[in-house]
């Protein structure tokens, strides 16, 4: 059974900490790590939530920036400009569905992610 967390602080922390990813199309290089990586480092000892969204979307937005960066280096055979977009497009939907999960006050497990920091490591 799922947890659904009910403190509306928890709920807008754990939110921000997905929503900050966004943060990379105002400009700022590697945004959308560093952005949640605030949250989670300021938050993480208040809430349980935040700790747990904040290394689920570390690792999500550290195995897209791999993605997109290798999308990029295939731009030189033709293949990349098709994955920037194709991935760009999904990347937006699944943050897009972790800010609206964590919002309601349930856990958001991104698929395909790259599990860099784990509960006993981070």
């Amino acid at each position: 059974m799922q947890r659904i967390v009910t403190d509306h602080n928890e709920k807008t922390w754990g939110m921000l900490t997905h929503l900050l990813a966004l943060s990379v199309f105002v400009g700022i290089p590697f945004g959308n790590v560093i952005g949640p990586l605030i949250v989670y480092l300021i938050k993480k000892d208040e809430y349980e939530f935040v700790a747990e969204q904040g290394r689920e979307v570390l690792n999500f937005q550290i195995t897209w920036s791999l993605i997109l960066i290798i999308s990029t280096i295939l731009i030189v055979i033709g293949i990349g400009v098709l994955m920037l977009i194709a991935f760009g497009i999904a990347w937006l939907v699944l943050v897009i569905l972790g800010t609206v999960a964590a919002s309601n006050g349930t856990l958001y497990k991104y698929p395909f992610t790259i599990e860099f920091f784990g509960r006993q490591n981070f």
